[in-house]
């Protein structure tokens, strides 16, 4: 099971990109549905969020810190991120835990706030 998760979050099209932004947001989706048939990914999630003036949507690609490692490594998920960055305003790619890993992240959490005085 997945124990890394890479999020992928972005805002509004850049105005008069549109039809751009569409032919890269499918070829994305391609290219994600390949890597889990493969088995270079385990999984992946998007979502489209209402308008509202901040993030209008996101992905979420489940996988190993070893998939997670080299999918970012991966030329063509460079090139797609390129033109992501070239049609949408505020992407955003930040790499978090998931599953069985969340028990490791917390356990060093609560070592590091056993360190800090605690005040009432």
């Amino acid at each position: 099971m997945a124990d890394r998760v890479l999020f992928i979050s972005w805002g509004a099209t850049v105005r008069g990109r549109e039809e751009r932004g569409l032919e890269v947001f499918n070829e994305t989706m391609g290219y994600y549905g390949r890597l889990q048939q493969d088995g270079r990914i385990e999984s992946f999630d998007v979502c489209l969020l209402e308008p509202h003036g901040d993030v209008e949507g996101y992905l979420q690609l489940h996988g190993s810190s070893e998939q997670i490692a080299t999918l970012r490594e991966d030329e063509e998920f460079q090139r797609l991120t390129i033109d992501a960055s070239l049609i949408g305003e505020d992407l955003r790619m930040v790499e978090g835990w998931t599953n069985e890993a969340i028990a490791q992240q917390m356990a060093m959490y609560q070592e590091a706030i056993a360190k800090v005085p605690q005040s009432a």
